[in-house]
């Protein structure tokens, strides 16, 4: 089949790369000049688009003018309704770094159009993201038993954290049924344990999973009391799961935090596997509980070895994960998620229909990722990853981490240096919580003013203070964490603050 026979004519994907390539170049040169958040009214973005889909496109008539009228319609639908994530002055949430090698990655996954489902689908697919996975388990320090060539445990890519939190609580619950199925006359229900301060993502995994009748479900997910740095406490954990217990629930799965969303605390992971071998093991006779440790944002920074401190307790984990889309240069989305024993995930989801049914994956030596994922279909996202590995090097990634890391310190300082604001928790990587010292209202209109200048973008929390009280306080947030943020972008921020900080009332 010829290129034109296929709808594909020579040189045609050469000329559009290089069409979009151009116009991405100048959105990424020109993105600083821009408001970083967009500021359309809801429905705004529909109203510039027609009713209808078009009857006939452009293809095999005026391409031309019909890509150049795409382009158009980018500058003056999509843009304005765009807020900027790669932005140098976007503080808000948490990073989501995009890179030069991991945009290319990703068009040539999309240009290949894998579906990587089995080995047998595309080996290459497979077995690049086995080693790339790997390759993180060492970058990042993690214990060798989270390592492919262990025999058991390994990694492997799924879209988000959150994601990751489900896969690991579906093996969780699986792990227990078949518990209370050996052991016999344990009826009670699961119940899931994490932190106060935990992403809302546990809470709707054991949604999805049957465990929680909703999210106002405090009896069978318990969030566990934080202490002074908002970091759960250990003896809280003890004491909730003796009380399911003796109320004869089963405790089957505990959530971690390696870097909470509100103020990136650490949970003391060495402790929790205590508190589980303690409780569970003994008093519970060896309920299976399983510890996942979620370290989406944070984890990222232990590339560097310094940051290493807070994987302690981690070889005691059932699963790991953490998103190189959110810090390591690595465009949405890619969360890295490892497993101590492969086998209960596959017990947990391996459903083998015969039109899958394969030489290649019933000998065994192979890794069918389906059966590591609630979807069966699955992207070649390990592409990107070997583009940014190669093109930074562990080397590169761990300048980007200290210097945006440093960055946060500067404001930190900063913050200090002004007796009108107040740090409200302590700065454990590039995340930076302070308040004017004031009402709540003060806060919320200094964070909506600094905001509605276009320059910045900031988001906020609700912390307790102290961490165990019933009031929380209104709380901003500056995450520093894109490539191309510097110095002067982070002094401008304080500039702001400060200017605008006697005019928040």
């Amino acid at each position: 089949m010829s290129d034109s026979q296929s709808g594909n004519p020579a040189g045609e994907i050469e000329a559009l790369a290089a069409m979009f390539g151009r116009w991405l170049d100048g959105y990424q040169s020109g993105v600083s000049a821009m408001p970083v958040r967009s500021e359309v009214r809801p429905g705004e973005v529909m109203g510039k688009l027609p009713q209808a889909a078009p009857e006939a496109g452009f293809k095999g008539g005026d391409e031309g003018a019909g890509w150049a009228a795409v382009l158009k319609d980018l500058d003056e639908i999509v843009m304005p309704g765009l807020t900027h994530w790669q932005h140098p002055r976007f503080f808000a949430y948490f990073p989501a770094n995009a890179s030069v090698p991991a945009m290319m990655g990703e068009l040539v996954s999309a240009g290949l159009g894998v579906q990587g489902m089995l080995w047998l689908t595309s080996p290459a697919c497979t077995e690049i993201e086995t080693r790339v996975v790997d390759w993180l388990r060492e970058m990042l320090g993690l214990p060798e038993c989270f390592d492919s060539r262990n025999g058991a445990g390994g990694g492997v890519i799924q879209g988000t954290a959150s994601e990751a939190t489900l896969t690991a609580m579906v093996a969780a619950r699986d792990r227990v049924r078949r518990w209370k199925k050996k052991t016999g006359g344990v009826e009670g229900r699961c119940v899931v344990y994490t932190s106060g301060q935990a992403h809302s993502s546990v809470m709707k995994a054991a949604m999805i999973a049957g465990i929680a009748d909703g999210p106002e479900d405090t009896v069978h997910v318990r969030m566990i009391e934080v202490d002074e740095v908002f970091a759960l406490r250990p003896e809280r954990l003890a004491a909730a799961m003796r009380e399911d217990l003796a109320a004869g629930l089963v405790p089957c799965f505990v959530c971690a935090s390696v870097g909470t969303t509100g103020t990136t605390a650490v949970d003391p992971t060495a402790k929790i596997a205590g508190v589980i071998a303690d409780v569970c093991g003994g008093e519970g006779k060896g309920v299976p509980v399983w510890l996942h440790v979620d370290a989406a944002h944070a984890g990222s920074a232990c590339v560097a070895p310094e940051f290493r401190w807070m994987l302690e307790g981690v070889e005691k984990a059932d699963s790991f994960c953490f998103n190189p889309h959110k810090w390591l240069l690595t465009n949405f989305d890619c969360d890295c998620f490892y497993v101590r024993d492969r086998r209960h995930l596959i017990d947990a989801m391996s459903v083998t229909p015969e039109y899958l049914r394969n030489t290649a994956s019933d000998s065994g030596e192979v890794i069918d990722y389906r059966d590591w994922q609630v979807p069966l279909g699955r992207r070649f996202r390990a592409l990107k990853l070997w583009f940014v590995i190669r093109a930074y090097g562990v080397s590169g990634l761990r300048e980007h981490v200290r210097r945006t890391v440093g960055l946060a310190a500067l404001f930190e300082s900063l913050v200090r240096s002004d007796g009108r604001f107040e740090l409200v928790a302590p700065r454990v990587v590039n995340l930076v919580c302070f308040r004017l010292k004031g009402s709540d209202a003060a806060n919320k209109a200094l964070m909506e003013r600094l905001n509605a200048t276009g320059r910045v973008f900031l988001s906020h929390t609700m912390l307790p203070s102290p961490p165990a009280a019933a009031d929380a306080r209104y709380t901003i947030r500056v995450a520093v964490g894109t490539p191309t943020t510097s110095e002067a972008d982070i002094r401008e921020l304080w500039a702001m603050v400060r200017e605008h900080a006697g005019t928040a009332v």
